[in-house]
């Protein structure tokens, strides 16, 4: 496991996020499409209402994960997760580290009883994360997403608060 630092997102971390999205690998697993430029990249993380951590290594970051929060008055316990990891950085614990962060965030500092995300239904290694940490499969979106040329499906999962 690499030794990282978890830090709040930072104007100067557009750049290492650019990389990140820059790999087919990362992309083919959100809802963007590849070759993102560095502009719409950086545009993912100026919603209002989104909360973002980073983890650094040696001055680099190697991933993040953040947290979008609703707006909406009947929803305002309830959070989206989005995470990526530096491909070069899979299977070291970044994107372990950066989850129980967002989730420490949420239980005990932005008072979000559920947390949400969708995930690819055959991105079995972050599925076995997910649920390392808590998530439950609730749903399935059949053919939901077009990738790779075929239509795929999305599982929803969340996590709701243990204390509750």
């Amino acid at each position: 496991m690499l030794e990282i630092k978890v830090r709040h997102m930072e104007e100067r971390d557009n750049e290492d996020l650019f990389e990140i999205y820059s790999f087919p690998a990362v992309t083919e697993n959100t809802s963007q499409l590849p070759f993102l430029s560095s502009n719409k990249v950086a545009s993912l993380f100026l919603y209002p209402n989104c909360y973002t951590l980073v983890a650094e290594h040696e001055g680099k970051v190697l991933g993040h994960v953040t947290l979008f929060l609703s707006d909406k008055v009947r929803d305002k316990h309830c959070g989206l997760i989005a995470l990526a990891v530096h491909p070069k950085a899979h299977r070291k614990g970044i994107g372990r580290t950066l989850l129980l962060e967002a989730i420490n965030q949420a239980d005990n500092w932005v008072n979000l009883v559920r947390l949400e995300l969708e995930v690819q239904a055959d991105n079995l290694p972050a599925i076995a994360l997910y649920e390392s940490v808590g998530f439950q499969l609730e749903g399935v979106k059949r053919m939901s997403t077009f990738k790779a040329g075929r239509y795929t499906d999305l599982h929803l999962m969340a996590r709701l608060r243990p204390d509750l």
